[in-house]
């Protein structure tokens, strides 16, 4: 059985929008509309989509935090509302602009705390966090106050925080935002790592898509409350017509009408000197063999961001 189930998921919020002068009428938003998708044990998969899509709504309603409309979904075997406190024991969350750490107390003792609230036994808390402290570099600011903490310093405790009772599933509702690039990078290292595990579970909601590209082999892309893609990333690029690129540098000028069938060529610089083709239906080699004098070159793969945009405006 999939450790994730989702069946004719729904969710609609009542909405009362201006209907006149002085009057307003009620007006139903589906925010998740009819969502079909499972998730195996082991499987990395980032759920992404424009703002509203919604992708924190499904996180909500997988986690518990928010009834369904209608549908059903499973988690663990569990139905995340009614047995929610069950599926606490089985699932880690960690959501960007929320805390389960404490303000006032030192990052050790939040970790203390969550122990005894999950009745984690010392050995295997001592040996998550152990793991935890030696990817995630905390021990310099283990003794500080969370309020004390740089956002980039906390989200490592999130993280923390959200292992260390030993979930199945660990949902992410952008774990990045507003990080620098130091941070960002030594989380996405700490993810990859725990994903080369093979048990645990993770879904992850960014708009960084260079965390999807990092970490996640299936991408689910949301839109208007309904999946428009479930795929690799390859298979998205190849559905929406992106191409890698070659950059030839030359040591005498492309010829004039130069052509090679299944290769576009985009643009000439430099006194035609430089040239980039879009490798439509060729390889590099075939490019390159028609070419004389030539000095370097460079493969471009396809940006996913300009993928995903072309996604949300079709």
């Amino acid at each position: 059985m999939s450790l994730i189930q989702m069946h004719n998921l729904r969710k609609d919020f009542t909405v009362r929008v201006k209907a006149g002068r002085f009057r307003r009428e009620k007006r139903i938003v589906p925010a998740v509309n009819g969502v079909n998708l499972t998730f195996e044990r082991g499987e990395m998969a980032g759920y992404i989509g424009p703002n509203g899509a919604g992708k924190s709504t499904t996180l909500k309603m997988l986690t518990g935090v928010l009834t369904p409309s209608s549908g059903d979904v499973r988690v663990c075997g569990l139905q995340p509302v009614p047995q929610r406190t069950k599926l606490a024991l089985q699932i880690g969350v960690v959501f960007g602009q929320r805390s389960q750490l404490w303000w006032d107390l030192p990052l050790r003792d939040s970790f203390s705390l969550l122990r005894h609230i999950y009745r984690v036994p010392a050995d295997a808390h001592a040996g998550r966090l152990k793991r935890c402290r030696e990817l995630l570099d905390l021990d310099d600011f283990m003794d500080t106050p969370v309020r004390q903490l740089s956002l980039g310093q906390r989200m490592r405790g999130e993280l923390t925080a959200a292992l260390l009772h030993g979930p199945s599933v660990l949902f992410l509702d952008e774990p990045t935002i507003g990080l620098d690039v130091v941070s960002k990078q030594a989380v996405r290292s700490f993810l990859a790592e725990l994903g080369q595990g093979g048990d645990l579970t993770l879904v992850l909601t960014t708009h960084d898509l260079a965390d999807i590209e990092r970490l996640c082999r299936r991408l689910v892309v949301i839109d208007h409350g309904s999946v428009v893609h479930d795929g690799t990333i390859e298979a998205l690029h190849a559905r929406y017509g992106s191409h890698r690129r070659l950059v030839v540098d030359l040591d005498v000028p492309l010829p004039e009408g130069f052509a090679v069938p299944g290769a576009e060529l985009l643009s000439v610089e430099a006194d035609r000197h430089r040239a980039t083709f879009e490798l439509v239906t060729t390889q590099v080699g075939a490019v390159v063999s028609e070419l004389t004098a030539l000095r370097d070159l460079s493969v471009v793969e396809p940006d996913i961001e300009d993928v995903v945009a072309k996604l949300y405006r079709a």
